[in-house]
Formats: C-alpha cells, sequence, structure tokens
C-alpha cells in the first residue's frame, strides 16, 4: 500500500470546480486503495470555523486551521485533497511553509475559472444572492480574490472535462510521487 501522505491545495473562485475535481481525484485514488481525504472548504467552515465571519483575518485563520488538519493528515500518510477558496496568497504561502518545513509536500492547484463562467455554474446560488444585495463580500466579486503567482498546476475547468482535470491532477501527483 502507498503510505505516502502530501498536500493538494485546490484554489479558485466560487463556482470554480475545486470540490468536483477534489472528489473525483478522491475516487480514483480510492480505487487504487490510497489513503486519501478530502478536506472541502465549506464542511470545514461549518465544522472547524463555524464561529469565523469573513474578515480577512477570520479567512486567514479558517485557511491556517485547515491547513494544520490537512499537515497531520499528510504527516501520517494520508493524501490530502484541499477545495478551499483561500483568496489570498499569504494564507495559503504560510500553509505550504509549514508543511515544508515538516518535510511534506505541498501542491497548490489553481483552478481558474473566469468569473463569468462561475456566474453562470453559481453551484451554490452565492452569485445570485449577491446580485441581489442579499450577499455582501462574496470573493471575486466584492472581496478580492489573488490568483496564486507560481501553482503547481493551473486547471482551466472551462475548456476542458472533469476527467482531463482529474487527469491533469493525477499527473501532477505521479510528478511528485504521490
Amino acid at each position: 500500500m502507498h503510505v505516502t501522505g502530501g498536500t493538494v491545495w485546490l484554489t479558485g473562485l466560487p463556482s470554480a470546480g475545486k470540490s468536483t475535481i477534489a472528489d473525483a481525484v478522491a475516487e480514483r485514488l480510492r480505487a487504487e486503495g490510497r489513503r486519501v481525504e478530502v478536506l472541502d472548504g465549506d464542511e470545514m467552515r461549518r465544522v472547524l470555523s463555524s464561529g469565523l465571519g469573513f474578515s480577512r483575518a477570520d479567512r486567514d485563520t479558517n485557511v491556517e486551521r485547515i491547513g494544520l488538519v490537512a499537515e497531520l493528515l499528510s504527516r501520517n500518510g494520508v493524501l490530502t485533497l484541499v477545495p478551499v477558496i483561500a483568496p489570498y496568497s499569504a494564507a495559503r504561502d504560510a500553509v505550504r511553509l509549514r508543511h515544508e518545513s515538516c518535510g511534506l509536500t505541498f501542491l497548490e492547484v489553481y483552478v481558474a475559472t473566469p468569473l463569468a463562467v462561475c456566474r453562470k455554474r453559481d453551484v451554490k446560488g452565492l452569485y445570485a444572492r449577491s446580485e441581489a444585495g442579499e450577499l455582501v463580500g462574496l470573493t471575486g466579486v466584492d472581496d478580492p480574490y489573488e490568483p496564486p503567482e507560481r501553482p503547481d498546476l493551473v486547471v482551466e475547468t472551462q475548456h476542458q472535462s472533469v476527467e482531463d482535470s482529474v487527469t491533469e491532477v493525477m499527473t501532477l501527483l505521479g510528478k511528485h510521487g504521490l
């Protein structure tokens, strides 16, 4: 059994396809007998960071908490997929640094779906709520999103199928011995 842990952090706008890709990668890895966990941003916020709001400090604290859980799982041989918006580069970089300081692999995947495509998908109705004035502070609309400057992989979901996106992530994992 393959026991190398590591973290694959999928970042991008709401409705970019982060969770869809992470779940499909996890399914493929489990079929291969791999130990894998998905730390979905929505679930982690609801359970791990329920008392936090959406200020920059609270968003950074949320990312830090999720990063710590990913680090612990990775340290124990679990490949951890983390589909989380994580809008600020500094917070993502801090998670990477913690992983690397422990000798753990951290791979950043930028799900680079354009805002217009995300608005059309609007999986959770966030963009519609924002346009109706019911939601303030939506990442990429009226709150910033800082794209990664040097991600390990850029996935453009608007140009390819979920399966093609999964293949790209699996190729990245292979290149890093994961």
